[in-house]
């Protein structure tokens, strides 16, 4: 192959500032939730939420997905850590990569769900939120498998092949599909449908976020095809493959069924907020009701004695 053009692979995905490592990967999932968290942010506040409310939610997701994203790639490649001659402690070394987006997403819902269980919000519309977020997230994320020098593609002799020099776990060096730069790719295009869309149709009660998964499940299936890493089959298709295609079913059974049963657009997402006032001015307010009732009680109980009086002696001057 005449090497005209290729991505190269990095050297190294680790730094040391003196005895701490600075891992690429890791970055790379740290940048992605940044920015999901700021545009889910930007979103919330145009829906009529108040801002920060979006991160102290991810303050559930987060944790929620990252734990979710490594079970499903420790169950679903089990091999890697308890087959003969593996180290099962290395299942809980996230950082050498290995986050099942299926996994992530479904635990990270959960974690939101409580976040917003607590403060009183309707998760559909938090998820509409912060559905193109994700997508920016998962495209920053897949390059830190660029970083690894993991989950490439066949081989390939285009100009954008990407070039594997490491021969670590199995390796073979050469040059391969980046199939982590399809994906991050795809998961722009994602972001920018579902931004689109939501402007054009007013999405609401969880459709964006379906629309996200949906179109997220068709790139990921055809991306999955592509990749030469091992993983489980049934009937010929990888298990990855099957699970795009249940979820992307599920992702657009439920859009049909959402616009039929519950049109339109959610018109208050946070409590307190529809007005524009904070929950302390709402608290305040109630307070300020509550002790104008008192007032206006007790002046009518001191006022009944008055009028009594009045009465009678308007009665009495009329016998005279």
């Amino acid at each position: 192959m005449e090497e005209l053009a290729y991505i190269p692979s990095p050297s190294h995905g680790v730094w040391y500032l003196g005895p701490i490592p600075l891992r690429g990967y890791a970055f790379c999932i740290i940048i992605g939730v940044f920015v999901a968290v700021w545009l889910g942010n930007r979103r919330w506040i145009a829906r009529g939420g108040r801002a920060g409310t979006v991160a102290d939610i991810a303050v559930w997701a987060v944790p929620f997905g990252l734990v979710g994203g490594r079970l499903y790639h420790v169950i679903t490649d089990y091999e890697l850590y308890f087959s003969a001659g593996r180290d099962w402690v290395d299942a809980f070394k996230v950082w050498q990569g290995g986050l099942g987006i299926w996994g992530a997403i479904a635990l990270g819902a959960v974690g939101a769900w409580i976040g917003c269980r607590r403060r009183g919000i309707p998760l559909p519309a938090y998820a509409d939120a912060i559905a193109p977020g994700i997508a920016f997230a998962q495209a920053i994320g897949r390059w830190g498998n660029w970083f690894n020098q993991e989950l490439y593609g066949k081989e390939t002799k285009v100009p954008w092949a990407l070039h594997i020099t490491s021969s670590a776990d199995g390796r073979v060096p050469g040059y391969y599909h980046p199939t982590f730069l399809y994906e991050s790719l795809w998961c722009i295009g994602v972001a920018l449908l579902v931004i689109w869309a939501d402007r054009r149709f007013k999405l609401g009660h969880g459709r964006a976020f379906a629309l996200y998964v949906a179109a997220y499940c068709v790139g990921r299936a055809w991306i999955e095809y592509m990749r030469v890493d091992d993983a489980h089959h049934i009937l010929g298709l990888r298990l990855n493959d099957w699970t795009a295609l249940v979820v992307f079913l599920l992702a657009v059974t439920y859009i049909v069924v959402s616009a039929k049963k519950r049109p339109g657009r959610e018109t208050v997402v946070e409590p307190d907020v529809s007005d524009g006032g904070t929950e302390a001015d709402g608290e305040a307010d109630t307070e300020v009701k509550e002790a104008e009732s008192a007032e206006d009680a007790v002046k009518d109980d001191a006022d009944e004695p008055a009028e009594a009086k009045d009465k009678d002696e308007a009665e009495s001057a009329k016998k005279g």
